[in-house]
């Protein structure tokens, strides 16, 4: 047995409250691609910043047109063996929740429950109505009418102007969702960084709200982080073949 597996191993029996923590690192191995990497959409699309959007029906149109590229990709990723070895940890009860900086809804795909999961960053598949009444559409159909010729789709409720709930640069994350993770983190012991820099905040500042209350810190990532001299264990190997013997170990001793 891998040294490194079994003590997480042990983390994870001493501490008995086990949350996870994920970011793009984590779904890459599904095929979606790391968009800040050389490449990456971001090198073909400017981002359209937040308060562009809310003012001008030009950046609206942008912002759906970058969609359209974006958007398809999700809906052929399928979670991977550390999405599904999270699933497993939470059918037999040993892990708590995930706070995911990703928007692809492969932990819930993977077997973990949307309520045990907060999702900092939004998700790609919902689109709500951001002037007031909060109606959710499926990102899905508001594209359909994108692509039929209509460039600044609206709210079918009330008229107001939509947005996938993924959170765009200059945009505020909701204070909500911040807060329930934040409490999932705090009571984490150990918290499982798998995938994240740690470097975007202010997502990246939520293990420190585990190591605040005195929980086990351990990091999956490819590349170091701001917060590895801290951690009880650093890991530099592929998050799904790294969680699924977790799991391997922890269900079947």
């Amino acid at each position: 047995m891998d040294e490194k597996i079994a003590a997480l191993a042990r983390l994870v029996d001493q501490g008995k409250k086990l949350a996870v923590f994920t970011g793009a690192g984590m779904s890459t191995e599904s095929g979606i691609p790391d968009y800040r990497s050389p490449g990456g959409i971001w090198e073909r699309h400017k981002p359209v910043m937040f308060p562009d959007f809310m003012a001008h029906p030009w950046a609206r149109e942008d912002y759906w047109r970058f969609y359209q590229e974006w958007f398809p990709g999700f809906g052929e990723a399928k979670p991977n063996p550390g999405h599904l070895a999270l699933g497993r940890l939470w059918e037999a009860g040993l892990l708590k929740g995930v706070v995911t900086q990703n928007v692809d809804g492969l932990h819930q795909a993977g077997g973990v429950p949307a309520s045990a999961v907060v999702e900092v960053h939004g998700n790609v598949f919902d689109t709500a109505c951001i002037d007031g009444c909060g109606h959710q559409e499926p990102t899905a159909e508001v594209l359909e009418r994108f692509t039929r010729g209509d460039r600044d789709p609206i709210c079918t409720n009330c008229g107001g102007s939509l947005k996938p709930t993924t959170i765009s640069f200059g945009q505020m994350l909701n204070p909500a969702v911040l807060e329930q993770a934040a409490m999932l983190c705090a009571m984490a012991d150990p918290l499982i960084v798998v995938g994240s820099s740690l470097v975007v905040t202010p997502a990246a500042e939520l293990p420190l709200a585990t190591l605040g209350r005195g929980g086990a810190l351990a990091i999956l990532n490819r590349d170091p982080t701001p917060l590895d001299e801290r951690a009880a264990l650093v890991f530099r190997r592929p998050a799904g073949e790294a969680l699924d013997a977790l799991a391997d170990v922890l269900l079947d001793g």
